[in-house]
Formats: C-alpha cells, sequence, structure tokens
C-alpha cells in the first residue's frame, strides 16, 4: 500500500503541483480546502504525512497542528507558509509541526520533506527508546524526561539547541536525536566550531572551488553538503564569529549554500543541531551572537542536567564506565569500587560532569590494585586546606627544580629538628615530610601515584624523600 498524505490548501493550483508531485514519489493524496474538510478526513482515515497551509477560509494551521499533535500524534505534519515569513514557521515548529516548506514551494524541498516524514512514520519508536535508554544512562526523573525529549525531538525537523554545561553528553543526544529520527540512515556530521581557524570556518561550513583562495588546490566539499540529508550538529556554535553567523542565518532560511569562489548555489537539506556551554542568551545581550540567528537555531531547548544534579545516577554510570574501561584493555577479570571510594564519588561535585568521572575513573584503574578502585586510587581534589597545604609545598619543592635551588638541604636536616619553631627552615620541612607521608601512606607507598596526588613531578619527590631520608 502507497503511503498516504493529507494535502490542505485552500488554492486549487497549489493542491493540484503537490497532488502531481507526491504522486511520482508513489504517494497517495487526499485533499481538503477547510479546517472542516480536514477534520472530517481525519476522522475517516490514518495518514502517513499532514501538509497544511497557515491561512484557511476557516481558520489556520495551527488549528491542524494542534489536533494531530492531540489525536494522530504518528501522523508528521508539516506547515506551508508565505514566502519570508519565517516567524510564523518557527511558531509551528514550537507547537508541533514536522517541518515547513515556503511558498512558492520548491519541489526538491516538498520531496525532500514528504520521503523524510514517510521515513518517520514507519520507524520503530519501541526499538529507538531502549537504545536511548541504553546508551543515556540514568534512572532519575530528570534523565527519564530527558530521554522522553529527545523522542519528542526526533520527530521533527525543528532546530534543536542542546545546552548544559561542558561534559553532560550534549553530543551523544544529538546523535540520539539524530539516530532515532527520520534521518537515521543518512550521516550524521559533527563539528566543534571553536576548533576551526577563523579564516577556514567559511571553507570547512560550505566548501570551495579550487583556486579560490591561496591553497586551494583543489574543490572542496563543505560539511553542509557531507551532511547533506542527514544531520550537521554545531557544537560550541557561541565561537563563531560574528561575519559567519549572517552567511548560517541564510543557510538554514534558503536551504542552500555558496562554496567559496562558486558562482552558483547548491540546495542542501540539513537538520540543524547545536550546543554551547557558554549561556548564548547573555552572548546575545553583549553582542557577541546575532539575535536573529539565536531564534532560528533555539527553536527548542534541550537543557541537559549537570552530575551534579542527579547524583543518585553516579553509581550506575561509574560502574559502567569501569566495564568500559576494563573491556577496552582487553582483560577477562572483574573489576570493582570500594564502598568508601564510591561514596566519595558521590559526595564529590564534578565541574567537569561525566567526562570528568571517565578520566577519574581511568587514572583510578591505573593505579589501582587487585581489581579494585580504592578511595586513595581516585585522587579527588583535596580540601582547601589541603590544597592550600599542597600549593605551598609545590611552591617550595618545584617539581623540575636543580638541588642547588631546594631551600631545606640534607646538611642542616639534622640541625633543623632540633631548632625552636621559630626557625623557617625548619617549619616548611616538617610540612613537606608530613604531606608526603600522607600521600605515600593513601597510595599504600606507591611512589607514582604519590606523587600525582602532591602534584610534582616523580622526580621532585624522588629527590624530596632522599633529602628527608624518607627512602
Amino acid at each position: 500500500m502507497n503511503p498516504q498524505a493529507l494535502i490542505i490548501d485552500d488554492e486549487p493550483d497549489i493542491l493540484d503541483l503537490i497532488v502531481l508531485t507526491l504522486k511520482k514519489l508513489s504517494v497517495d493524496c487526499v485533499t481538503a480546502g477547510t479546517v472542516a474538510e480536514a477534520k472530517t478526513a481525519l476522522e475517516s482515515q490514518l495518514f502517513d504525512v499532514c501538509l497544511t497551509d497557515m491561512n484557511l477560509p476557516d481558520g489556520d494551521g495551527f488549528e491542524i497542528v494542534e489536533l494531530i499533535q492531540q489525536r494522530y500524534s504518528k501522523t508528521p505534519v508539516a506547515v506551508i507558509t508565505a514566502h519570508g515569513s519565517v516567524e510564523l514557521a518557527v511558531q509551528a515548529l514550537k507547537v508541533g509541526a514536522f517541518d515547513f516548506v515556503s511558498k512558492p514551494v520548491r519541489l526538491r524541498v516538498l520531496r525532500d520533506l514528504v520521503n523524510s516524514a514517510v521515513s518517520l512514520s514507519n520507524k520503530h519508536e519501541e526499538s529507538d527508546q531502549a537504545e536511548a535508554v541504553e546508551r543515556l544512562l540514568g534512572d532519575t526523573e530528570v534523565m527519564h524526561e530527558v530521554r522522553q525529549k529527545i523522542a519528542k525531538l526526533a520527530r521533527s525537523q525543528a532546530p534543536v539547541y542542546v545546552s548544559g554545561e561542558s561534559g553532560t553528553g550534549k553530543e551523544l543526544t544529538a546523535r540520539l536525536i539524530h539516530e532515532m529520527g527520520a534521518r537515521a540512515k543518512m550521516p550524521f556530521v559533527a563539528i566543534n566550531c571553536g576548533a576551526i581557524p577563523t579564516e577556514l570556518v567559511e571553507s570547512e561550513l560550505f566548501g570551495h572551488k579550487k583556486g579560490s583562495f591561496t591553497g586551494a588546490s583543489s574543490d572542496k566539499q563543505g560539511l553542509f553538503e557531507a551532511a547533506n540529508g542527514g544531520t550537521l550538529f554545531l557544537d560550541e556554535i557561541a565561537e563563531l564569529p560574528l561575519s559567519m553567523q549572517v552567511k548560517l542565518l541564510r543557510v538554514l532560511q534558503e536551504k542552500t549554500v555558496r562554496p567559496v569562489g562558486a558562482n552558483e548555489e547548491i540546495s542542501v537539506d540539513v537538520r540543524i543541531l547545536s550546543a554551547t556551554h557558554h549561556d548564548l542568551a547573555a552572548r546575545v545581550k553583549q553582542g557577541q551572537f546575532r539575535e536573529d540567528l539565536y531564534y532560528r537555531i533555539n527553536v527548542i531547548e534541550l537543557p541537559l542536567p549537570a552530575l551534579r544534579e542527579r547524583r543518585a545516577d553516579i553509581p550506575m554510570l561509574a560502574n559502567h564506565i569501569l566495564k568500559g574501561l576494563v573491556s577496552a584493555s582487553g582483560e577477562d577479570a572483574i573489576w570493582k569500587i570500594s564502598s568508601g571510594a564510591m561514596a566519595a564519588l558521590n559526595e564529590y561535585d564534578f565541574p567537569g560532569n561525566i567526562r570528568e568521572l571517565e578520566n577519574i575513573l581511568e587514572r583510578a584503574q591505573t593505579w589501582a590494585e587487585n581489581q579494585t578502585i580504592e578511595l586513595a586510587d581516585l585522587m579527588l581534589p583535596e580540601t582547601s586546606n589541603g590544597s592550600s597545604s599542597i600549593a605551598a609545598m609545590k611552591a617550595h619543592i618545584h617539581a623540575d627544580a636543580a638541588p642547588t635551588e631546594i631551600a631545606v638541604t640534607a646538611a642542616n636536616t639534622d640541625q633543623a629538628t632540633g631548632e625552636t619553631a621559630q626557625d623557617l627552615t625548619s617549619q616548611m620541612e616538617s610540612q613537606e615530610r608530613e604531606l608526603i607521608m600522607n600521600a605515600l601512606e593513601a597510595t599504600r607507598w606507591n611512589k607514582t601515584a604519590a606523587a600525582k596526588k602532591l602534584g610534582i613531578t616523580f622526580r621532585a619527590l624522588r629527590y624530596r624523600l632522599k633529602k628527608l631520608d624518607l627512602e
């Protein structure tokens, strides 16, 4: 059976054009000229896609979008807007429209839209959501809500702005939105906007022609073309230069790109997902990010919680990460995290979020013995008092200082021991001895780990152990 489409427009010429175009795609069409006729059609059969004009004799497209969202949520609905009515299109996306197409209707854009909508109708949501649970771990309520939002956003073509602190999983979230959506079989292209030199941003995004600038020895395809039919994830979008923000806005509105040095534009069909750890709204107020682009990419915002806001998920995440590390190393042994180490992880604030948790566990696995990560192996940041003491010692025993630059020497060690507390050398030596002993005991006399914990090099620690007779 061919896919079924409902087309709603009061202009016969537009209806005929759309029906003829979809017929070539083997899509059967039912037409309606009013909201009332559309409601009757929706009650009579199920549709794989719906296209509706915004201005109808007895209502508007928003009414159709809201009705389908409430009663026929598995039917993707796209709106047809007047040319230049970006605000209306954005508003329709916010209330649940799958996508939009502008008049005069471009046949290529229409074909791409319908193909995506039909693909979405044929997807199996249950398997997608099961994969999301497996890859985006967490049993807390906030993570259940995030996964629900991802599933809903996957059924749309609306631009999504993924916000959150560094290390919260923004790229993973963007990949899930892509893989659970209609574009899953097409490319997912991710780019860190802050990692591209300013002078190369345009070439990277839009491509260039041979000889268009010094060093352009051949034609190059841009990332928009590479992602054609799929999704382009613009990470750290706040880092884009203002000059590029203008060009990006035009690409989003016109769905075309012009490679550097080219005379003609190239049509592209790309869904845009973006992210940054910066406060984008604040950047707009500071004049560092264009307001019109902000509203164009931030049609729907998906905030991700910091790890400290879902502490109950830390044990699950920690064990999952450790299991992955062990598997990657090719070991067959079963590793575990001691109760003391897990308690410390639960109390830690993780300013670097999940990425920091991964780094901490990878480092801890290196130092741990007997396939068990203990508290000392984590090497979590010290308390404020401990930090200041270590800072004082590091200033005194600089990691790469030559022996002649060390203030406390073996020759005065015994003498300093017997001197009064007024002797500065004795005070510093005593403090060093205590800090080094604490670090050695905490790491079970693993000197490499102790040096790491103290924030000094192994060479510096070995020198101090010899001078302080702690060998």
